[in-house]
């Protein structure tokens, strides 16, 4: 029998752009706020953005080309990076889904696996520590 499912917390979408800074005039003309940024070079090599409850990332293809190359080398426009109870549970009811990157603990202290589901969506599950 298989493990009981995850607890989903959040779901966000990341979208892979070539430059977040021209894309931050047009989110940002929208009401999205910048939360979280995270330097590549000198440039911006990831954002979270919030507007209410809702958020969405953006990431350099540069950036994930060394954060996260097994994704990254299957060139996806997106993804969706969803927060679980489980982490474990997660990856375990993955069924077909092929694993990309195992766990792997982030330097913000989540604990993430990475896969790619059986129609090519490219899904990170990541447990907080909190």
């Amino acid at each position: 029998m298989p493990p009981k499912p995850p607890s989903v917390q959040r779901a966000t979408p990341i979208f892979f752009v070539d430059a977040i800074e021209p894309a931050l005039v047009f989110w940002e003309g929208q009401g999205w706020k910048t939360t979280v940024s995270v330097p590549h070079g000198d440039l911006l090599g990831f954002v979270i953005l919030a507007s209410g409850d809702a958020q969405i990332m953006l990431q350099t293809r540069a950036s994930l080309a060394e954060d996260l190359p097994a994704v990254a080398a299957l060139g996806p426009a997106s993804a969706l990076y969803v927060d679980v109870g489980s982490l474990a549970a997660a990856v375990a009811r993955r069924g077909e889904a092929r694993i990309l990157v195992k766990e792997r603990e982030t330097f913000y202290g989540a604990r993430e696996a990475w896969i790619v589901d059986p129609a090519g969506t490219v899904v990170g599950f990541a447990e907080s520590k909190s």
